[in-house]
């Protein structure tokens, strides 16, 4: 298993159900291949810039475990959904991943 980290930023016009709705859409997509270790909501921010005529949105972190190539269907998801700004989608390196208590590997 990987180690992950998913930032979702959703749209800032959106209310508080409608982006947990969403939220949750994203997580039983992520269930269903891999496991979610923690979510940590950071609720609604500024943006350092204008994205597509936007200023604020609601940010996201998903820390998830899957196998290699399992969270593709999940990333494509993300780009056609119109509630979400942008996405980021990085693997974790192993020893960053031991660091934060996600995988058994410890140095």
């Amino acid at each position: 298993m990987r180690a992950y980290e998913l930032m979702v930023i959703h749209n800032g016009e959106l209310d508080d159900v409608a982006v947990q709705d969403a939220l949750k859409g994203v997580r039983s997509r992520i269930e269903a291949v891999g496991e979610i270790k923690s979510v940590d909501f950071w609720g609604r921010r500024k943006f350092a810039y204008e994205i597509n005529h936007m200023t604020e949105g609601y940010y996201s972190v998903l820390e998830v475990l899957a196998e290699g190539g399992a969270l593709d269907d999940v990333e494509r998801s993300l780009r056609l959904a119109d509630e979400v700004v942008r996405h980021k989608l990085i693997r974790l390196p192993d020893s960053e991943a031991a660091r934060r208590g996600l995988t058994g590997q410890a140095d």
